[in-house]
């Protein structure tokens, strides 16, 4: 499963589920059979294309936090339940991404002391090659740099 997710990661990410059915299976199963079920989950893991760009990305986010990099939650994400929230700001001026062309709203996520910061960078390998146009697509939309259709 560790293999699953560090070496292989985004790039299939399936390979994920293989692993973990593949452990379930033979923790019911059991020895000799089990076998068959371990060759398979390794050659699935062995033949995929690998990626570690999730196992990078997360490592970069820990290493900001380590470093006292973590900010506020910008005002407008978030919950206003009470009237003393609101008047603090909260929810103010919150798009709701369902309602934006393509589900993604052009607003600010990350605190101001992370704004631009990027830590997710696909290859173009296996699955990464369908999702990095389109996290560049939101990325651009997120700048506000596509009014384009969505």
């Amino acid at each position: 499963m560790i293999a699953a997710s560090e070496e292989v990661g985004m790039a299939a990410p399936q390979i994920l589920q293989v692993t973990v059915a593949a452990a379930q299976a033979v923790a019911m199963i059991g020895m000799p059979e089990a076998r068959i079920i371990l060759a398979e989950a390794a050659l699935a893991v062995a033949t995929a294309p690998k990626s570690n760009a999730s196992y990078n990305a997360i490592n970069s986010a820990l290493a900001d936090v380590d470093a006292g990099l973590i900010g506020q939650v910008p005002l407008h994400l978030r919950n206003a339940p009470t009237a003393l929230m609101k008047s603090w700001g909260n929810h103010e001026g919150y798009r709701y991404a369902h309602d934006w062309p393509g589900a993604v709203a052009p607003q600010q996520y990350m605190p101001d002391e992370l704004r631009g910061r990027e830590y997710y960078h696909p290859n173009d390998r296996g699955y990464e090659h369908e999702v990095k146009p389109r996290l560049e697509k939101i990325r651009r939309i997120l700048r506000g740099e596509d009014t384009s259709e969505r």
